[in-house]
Formats: C-alpha cells, structure tokens, sequence
C-alpha cells in the first residue's frame, strides 16, 4: 500500500533563554544559561555606569500539574519577556537595543528635522 500523505516531521521542544532570548534544546539549555549570564556579566561590566544593567533574573513559571510539568509555552513566553526587558531606548528615535548596541547605534542616529 502506498501512502502520498506527507510526513509530518516534529520539530523538537526548544526553550528560550531569559537572558539572551535566543531557543535551545531543552537538554541544552542547561548548559547555555550559565555561559550566557557569564558573558552578559562581562558586557555589562564594560558598558558606562549609566547603561549597566541589574543581573537579569530567571522567570519563575509554576508547574501546571501533580506530575511536575511545566507549560513550555508560559515559559518561553516570561523568558521571552524577561529577555526584551533587556533592550535599552534610544533616547533620540526611541528604538530598543542591548546598550551595547545602542552605543553603536547612537553614532548615527540624529534627530529628524521639523518640516
């Protein structure tokens, strides 16, 4: 018997990092966290002392059921967010970046002119 149906291929369970906002492997992610608060500690170290950031910290999503699993979903989602938290305004147009990127930014961004 032959089947035309296409198969459908899984993609696996990814978890977002509450630090960087990028998705990992759920066996991964273990080993991505603590690597990544330890670069975000020595960026942030760098940056002027009116861009430093308080030390991200990790969202607490509550189990949903006696069996101890955790909503994938919620999770990525307050990861997500904790994430974007992290994103600094440019005080001329208003876009977000991660302050060192708005150093970069701030080069060329200039006030639009009054028409």
């Amino acid at each position: 018997m032959n089947n035309n149906k296409p198969t459908m291929i899984r993609r696996p369970p990814t978890v977002v990092c509450y630090i960087c906002g990028r998705e990992y492997g759920t066996k991964s992610i273990s080993i991505h966290e603590p690597q990544c608060l330890k670069k975000w500690h020595t960026e942030n170290n760098l940056l002027s002392k009116e861009l430093r950031r308080q030390e991200p910290k990790k969202p607490e999503v509550r189990a949903i059921s006696a069996k101890g699993f955790y909503d994938l979903d919620a999770l990525n989602e307050a990861a997500w967010t904790s994430a974007q938290s992290q994103l600094v305004p440019c005080n001329v147009c208003g876009r977000t970046f991660l302050p060192d990127r708005l150093i970069v930014h701030q080069r060329s961004c200039k006030p639009k002119a009054a028409k």
